[in-house]
């Protein structure tokens, strides 16, 4: 199963650090610190799979050579406490191949870092733990200055600005340990793993189990030696009330494991089981009472072999969704006339918008009488052109329309293309919990980007239209995306209920780059990318 982890400290002179040896040592190579003519070799450090420096747009060339930029911030600092360099580290999934979980940290950081100025220095480890399992991970050293672009030549410390204090905020690093849960999920279910991550609390997600620190290698290898570590004996005190817990609540751990994947092996629930136990005695003990628990559904065995579970909770949220799509699909409160449609039809083709036959029909479908309404569509197909032309004959029907997405992110995009104001889904439940926002029976929630939507949210959202009276329509591509919670619901939904389909990519105008995109959305990467090499583009 997925973890979550993402970190970010300081690395500062004050504190005895050299940010050149840093570099060496998160890049296992040899540096040299022009500053103190030490030099750094580490060489012999194993499991460094992936190395580089990427640039912001205005930095010299030259920077690109780790040396050479990290003794250039060195060279511009002149205080003996000087802050020099940012890391940020973060789990990568194991259920990631080595080149996905590399191709996941460099989009990552180019996306949060490299995009707002800084250089970034991206190193990805790929370690085993003691109990043998991959723990792959990446370090990203910052720069913390920004790049002056008339100056930039040679590489030197003139090139540097001043320091961003902007990028010190707390409520940036927030919102990067978000987007890393967002981006890392979004890219799980595009490659069909049943599995997700939750930068929240355990208490904010709901879980009644204490968090546990980090032990670090040095920390391991200490008590190993028998040696205090501080840290290490914390940690192991606050798993051994954790085992304590679930032992007398089984239901915890299968909770906890069923917010993240809808079915699992016991290979899966051991992993939960050992990180919240203190020792094989207790492990041995909890994992026996968890898997006694009569809330463990046996499932049958999935294609490598392995027996796999779920739980009677994880069932009856998905038969009660089921239920709710089922009343809502009898619903004919919320039909636009004929002549409505085809007038927003008209409005579109005069205001320059070319639709397809395929596009048509799907607004149609959606502005139908039923209460549920589903479009199934590769990216790049127009699904959010459609979308706009179906809020025109909804709001000239008197209809108030209403977007909602799993990322921010995705809520700015569908609001940019259709016109519909667009929030969350978890802004939008935590108002609607709170008694505001609610849905009326003139309302239209449109849900985009619905394949990422696990089966208990989409239950609650369901049980959210169907008590107000309103209209779901719910948008997606069940071939690229699995749900990033639990369960597959959009296309559990598009299976039983049928969808409107788009196949004909739009986005793109050459017919080699449709075909690209095409195969990209149906997980053909590489004859994908073989065009695009093909073009020359590559």
């Amino acid at each position: 199963m997925a973890i979550y982890h993402l970190s970010a400290q300081v690395i500062s002179r004050g504190a005895g650090r050299s940010v050149v040896a840093a570099a060496a040592y998160r890049a296992a190579t040899r540096l040299e610190d022009a500053r103190t003519g030490l030099a750094h070799d580490f060489t012999r450090k194993e499991h460094v799979v992936h190395a580089e420096v990427l640039l912001p747009d205005g930095a010299p060339a030259a920077w690109t050579d780790r040396g050479t930029l990290w003794n250039a911030v060195e060279a511009g600092e002149k205080r003996k406490d000087a802050q020099l360099a940012r890391e940020v580290e973060f789990a990568l999934p194991r259920e990631l191949s080595q080149t996905e979980g590399i191709a996941l940290a460099r989009d990552f950081v180019r996306e949060q870092f490299v995009a707002r100025g800084m250089v970034a220095d991206l190193c990805v480890h790929a370690p085993r733990g003691e109990d043998g399992e991959a723990k792959p991970h990446a370090h990203v050293l910052l720069t913390l200055r920004g790049i002056t672009p008339a100056q930039q030549a040679d590489g030197s410390d003139a090139a540097f600005g001043a320091k961003q204090r902007a990028w010190n905020s707390t409520a940036l690093l927030e919102s990067w340990r978000a987007r890393w849960a967002e981006l890392t999920n979004e890219r799980l279910a595009s490659l069909g793993h049943d599995v997700r991550i939750d930068h929240r609390s355990l208490a904010a997600q709901g879980i009644p189990l204490e968090p546990q620190h980090k032990v670090g290698p040095a920390g391991m290898r200490r008590a190993a030696r028998g040696e205090a570590a501080e840290r290490r004996a914390e940690h192991d005190a606050i798993a051994r009330r954790n085992g304590a817990r679930i032992a007398a609540d089984p239901a915890l751990a299968l909770d906890a494991l069923t917010r993240q994947q809808s079915t699992f092996t016991r290979q899966d629930l051991a992993r939960l089981v050992v990180r919240h136990t203190d020792g094989a005695e207790q492990f041995a003990q909890v994992l026996a009472k968890v898997e006694a628990s009569p809330a463990l559904v046996r499932l049958g065995h999935d294609a490598a072999g392995r027996a796999r579970w779920t739980t009677r909770e994880m069932l009856a949220a998905e038969r009660r969704m089921e239920g709710q799509a089922a009343a809502l699909a009898q619903g004919r409160a919320h039909g636009v006339p004929e002549q409505l449609q085809e007038r927003a039809l008209r409005q579109a083709e005069a205001s320059g918008l070319t639709l397809s036959a395929e596009q048509r029909d799907a607004v149609r479908h959606l502005t139908g009488e039923t209460g549920l309404a589903l479009v199934v569509g590769y990216a790049g197909t127009g699904k959010s052109a459609l979308l706009g032309v179906a809020r025109e004959a909804w709001e000239q029907q008197g209809l108030r329309v209403r977007g909602a997405t799993l990322s921010g992110i995705a809520a700015e995009g569908l609001q940019a293309g259709s016109g519909i104001r667009s929030k969350t889904l978890a802004s939008l439940e935590w108002h609607w919990t709170r008694g505001r926002e609610l849905l009326g029976p003139r309302d239209v929630l449109v849900v985009d980007e619905a394949g990422m939507v696990g089966s208990r949210q989409m239950q609650r959202v369901l049980q959210q239209v169907q008590q107000a009276g309103a209209k779901v329509v719910l948008v997606g591509d069940p071939e690229q995306l699995q749900a990033i919670e639990a369960g597959a619901a959009f296309r559990a939904l598009a299976e039983r209920h049928g969808a409107a389909e788009i196949s004909e990519v739009r986005r793109q105008r050459e017919g080699w780059q449709r075909e690209a995109t095409r195969e990209l959305a149906t997980g053909r990467t590489g004859e994908a990318l073989a065009r695009y090499e093909q073009a020359g583009m590559v």
